[in-house]
Order: structure tokens, then sequence, then C-alpha cells
């Protein structure tokens, strides 16, 4: 901790003045104790007279060493716009944020492999499995996975590196004092104890309004080389998100989904608009020219089939079914049948979803 700190601090904590005012202030002051003990700023060009006069008021009310202090006694840790530390990636952008705070250890992500996944908080099942296998095929890589701890794409693309020895950063649309979604509490906890970080712009008192949630966005892209858009409509966040990374001259890629899904709308605006396709995790190391040392899982490994295991797995290959599909197709007795789908479920290799329906565990290995 320096000195200087409380201030940056201070001035976060004042809901009516955003980022880039306090930066804008401090390109003109080259100092943000000046920043904070300025009397006018009628000389600085290009700041609005009002919005000068507001900000001195809500200044005086401002008790930086309290300020700072509430913050070390959460808990919180912190990384004003100068340190040495604070992500060069998000440094680079239009608005980057004055203080970054987070949870958990944000420097055991490689902050030269980050990743953003973005997409529908209503996610596709179809979606959900795309991206887990596109990340499982990353699993204990150096590559760290960037998202917005909502629902839907950005809960999969948390859990799916966690499950697969990846690290995560969540990037979060309020302060420290507020969980949203509360559904994403021990998501929220796994993060912070040791699979990545919790990161925010906002002082911990700011609560989760809507107008921050597509101003976070600037952030997860921001701190990427990349956005991966798994799912995404004509209207949502994730199209904002899309829109932003190429603003930031970052690489946007997407994954197809099925044309009739109007979750897939926006995905193929962006294909035809010249982002990268993705099928694979290849395809994402492609795009980026990242060259990244994975150890392969026997994620692929089926264990030993009876041939009739073999008949079913087949008829699993294209879509998921139900009994009675599976039954037409095999012309197994239903009581064989229901005995090798139970056996073929204690082994891994399919699962029961939708009710009677079963499908493929492993996904297929990309070529």
């Amino acid at each position: 901790m320096i000195s200087s700190d409380k201030y940056w601090i201070a001035l976060s904590s004042i809901e009516e003045i955003d980022s880039r005012f306090i930066l804008k202030l401090y390109e003109h002051f080259g100092d943000i104790e000046k920043v904070f003990n300025a009397d006018s700023l009628s000389c600085i060009e290009g700041v609005n007279i009002k919005k000068a006069e507001k900000y001195l008021r809500l200044r005086d009310k401002v008790d930086p060493d309290k300020a700072l202090n509430d913050v070390l006694n959460r808990g919180i840790n912190y990384l004003p716009f100068e340190s040495e530390n604070y992500p060069y990636m998000l440094k680079n952008i239009d608005n980057p944020p004055a203080v970054l705070y987070y949870k958990g250890d944000l420097f055991s992500c490689n902050l030269e492999r980050t990743l953003a996944v973005v997409g529908s908080r209503r996610a596709t099942r179809y979606a959900k499995e795309a991206l887990s296998m596109i990340i499982s095929q990353l699993n204990n890589s150096d590559i760290c996975i960037v998202s917005g701890l909502a629902s839907g794409i950005d809960t999969t693309a948390h859990v799916s590196a966690i499950e697969n020895n990846i690290k995560t950063i969540g990037v979060i649309a309020s302060g420290f004092d507020y969980t949203y979604p509360t559904a994403n509490k021990d998501l929220y906890k796994k993060i912070e104890d040791g699979c990545g970080a919790v990161v925010t712009e906002y002082y911990p008192t700011f609560q989760p309004i809507k107008f921050r949630f597509p101003q976070r966005n600037r952030i997860v892209s921001g701190l990427s080389f990349g956005t991966l858009v798994a799912e995404a409509s004509l209207k949502s966040g994730a199209l904002i998100t899309a829109n932003l990374t190429l603003e930031q001259g970052r690489e946007l890629m997407c994954i197809p989904g099925l044309i009739t899904n109007p979750n897939t709308e926006g995905i193929y605006k962006l294909l035809k608009n010249g982002a990268t396709l993705v099928t694979c995790a290849d395809d994402i190391l492609e795009a980026l020219g990242w060259e990244v040392k994975i150890e392969q899982k026997n994620l692929f490994d089926l264990p030993d089939l009876s041939e009739d295991e073999k008949i079913i797995y087949e008829a699993l290959e294209i879509e998921d079914k139900c009994v009675d599909e599976l039954q037409a197709q095999t012309k197994f007795s239903i009581d064989s049948l229901l005995t090798l789908l139970t056996t073929m479920e204690l082994k891994g290799i399919i699962k029961q979803v939708d009710g009677d329906r079963y499908k493929r565990v492993n996904p297929v290995k990309c070529s």
C-alpha cells in the first residue's frame, strides 16, 4: 500500500463520478492526491462546469482514510490505475477502471493467456455442452477463462474451467457487498479460494444496478486477448461485449449453434461479419496465435464395451434418444435395453437427460 492509494479509493467510492472522469483529472494533474485536493477544475479543457461543481461538492463529503479502511476491513484487494501491477491489457482500453478491486489470487492467473467467454443467460443445453467440450480440450493448460459470473454461459464457462484445472476470473457488476446472482454464491467462493479471482471496478457498497452490467462488459473483454461468444441473440449483452472486443482490437470468435434458435441470430451475424468460427479448442489457439502446452486427460478413452453396448453407443452418435427410439433402432427387448443403459451409465459413457432420453457423455476429440 502506498500513500496515494486512499485517494484512488476515495474517488472511486463516489457513485456519481465514473472512471473516465477520474482518469481525465488524473491525466491533467499527474497526481491523484492533487486531483483529490484540487480547489477548481475550471482550467481543464473539456470538463463540464456542472459536473465539475458536482464532483467538488461530493468529494468534500468523502474521508479518504475511512474509504480505504472500509475496503481493507472487508478483506478486499485493489489495484489503482497507476499501479505497476495493473493488468496492461485492461490499461490499454478506451475507458479502464480507475480502481480494480479483487478477491482471490489474481496473479495466479496467467494474464498473458486470457480468453473471455460470453453468451446468453438463458443458454440452451447444446450451447452449454459445446462450450464445456471446448474448454475441456484446454484442460491443465495455463489459459485463464474470463467471464461475468452471471447465469447461463458465464456460469458454464467458470465451472468448466474449474473442472478442468484452468484458472478463471469472474468480473462482477457490483461491489463485493453483493452476490449476483445469489445462486452463484458457492461459485464465487470456489474462485476466490484458489481457482482464480473475482474482480470489479465498483466500491464494495455499489449495488448490481442494471446499467452496470453492460459497463462491466468492457472489463471482461478488456482483460482478454480474445472473446468467445457461445450463444447470443441480436439484442444481448453478449453482443455488446462482442462489439467492445472489436473496438478494443481483440480477436472475436463464435461457437455455431442451431439456426432455429433465436439465441444464435447474433452468432451468425458476427460470423458473417468476419468472426472466427470455433468448433474446438485448436480453433481458439490458432486464432490467437498461442502455442499452449496441454496435458491431455484420457477424456476420450472408452471402457471396454460389449457388442450390445456398442450398438447402443453408435445409436447415440448424432443426438440423444428416448428409450422407445433406442428400442426401435436396436431391436432389443425393453428389459435388456434398460439393463444395458443402466450398465453404460455406471461406466460413465452415457447419461440420462430430460426424463427418459439418453446421450453420450464423452465428447468427440477435435481433429
